[in-house]
């Protein structure tokens, strides 16, 4: 029989790990806006920091390379959404209210249990309609507009981070589908995903490559990429493999309370009392969401 002390160091790193991940995502909003600041487009950024890490961690799935001809078409479909959700998120976080951004996109396990309703036949249990409907209300009241007199996005950056939420939950699904295949390999998915997604909306966008930027800023760019999504995709990948999903999830949520902290210390953005309420249904349903889901989470 293993020893307590043992048992300990098994369960601290992958907590240290996921802990890790969720003051990341929580806090990233910050380096982003002063590379905004710096002259460098959201967009740009997006693509400059995901290659980085894409090239980086070529070699973490280059062994596996074979697997992607199992399953095609998923894997595509995991790419699609996963890269929507990372350029929305950026876009979102950059232009909205972190707090807000953070919440609405947290609406994923809302998509997550529909779609596996729709898709996988997986019919919620009374506990998780329940938090279908907490997390309705929630979003109801963050939503809700005084001027339409019906709950409706206020603004582009709520659009981006519902559909960053609904790509999230797409991607979350598919990889139930992918249990089989090494974490490495869906990690240089997602990562290839947001290559491909942002460079085809700067196409498209016309957006033009970053001018006047200074070598510090592009440093920050980089360093953010190879060292920070790397770092924190590696992170969930190893803590999410080593614990039990309702709890790795719950202790991903952590993402909220940095989030919450780190703008309100750094930014004059207000929150509302009907945007804290709402807020909190749809923490309480995430909760509630990932304490009886047995749904794998992709990284982020």
């Amino acid at each position: 029989m293993a020893s307590s002390n043992s048992l300990k160091t098994e369960s601290f790193f992958p907590v240290i790990g996921l802990l890790w991940t969720a003051t990341f995502w929580g806090a990233v909003w910050y380096p982003l806006r002063l590379l905004e600041q710096a002259g460098m487009s959201g967009l740009w950024t997006t693509w400059i920091i995901f290659t980085t890490a894409a090239v980086l961690g070529l070699w973490l799935a280059w062994s596996r390379r074979y697997e992607v001809l199992e399953q095609p078409g998923l894997l595509l479909l995991i790419a699609l959404a996963s890269g929507w959700l990372n350029a929305a998120f950026v876009l979102a976080i950059l232009d909205g209210n972190v707090l807000r951004v953070l919440l609405l996109f947290y609406l994923s396990p809302l998509w997550s249990t529909l779609l596996a309703w729709l898709w996988l036949g997986e019919r919620p249990s009374r506990s998780g309609l329940f938090a279908l409907v907490l997390a309705m209300g929630g979003a109801m009241l963050m939503l809700w507009n005084s001027s339409l007199g019906f709950p409706w996005p206020q603004s582009e950056a709520d659009w981006l981070a519902i559909s960053s939420g609904l790509g999230f939950s797409i991607s979350n699904v598919a990889v139930r589908r992918l249990r089989h295949l090494s974490a490495p390999l869906k990690a240089a998915v997602v990562w290839w995903g947001v290559v491909v997604v942002a460079g085809l909306w700067l196409l498209f966008a016309q957006i033009p490559w970053p001018q006047n930027v200074s070598s510090v800023a592009w440093m920050g760019a980089f360093l953010l990429g190879g060292v920070g999504i790397l770092s924190a995709t590696l992170a969930v990948v190893y803590g999410v493999a080593r614990m039990p999903v309702h709890r790795s999830a719950t202790i991903l949520l952590f993402e909220l309370v940095v989030g919450a902290i780190s703008s309100q210390w750094l930014t004059d953005e207000i929150v509302t009392t009907i945007e804290w309420i709402g807020g909190g249904l749809i923490v309480f349903a995430a909760y509630m969401s990932v304490r009886i889901s047995k749904t794998e989470f992709p990284v982020p």
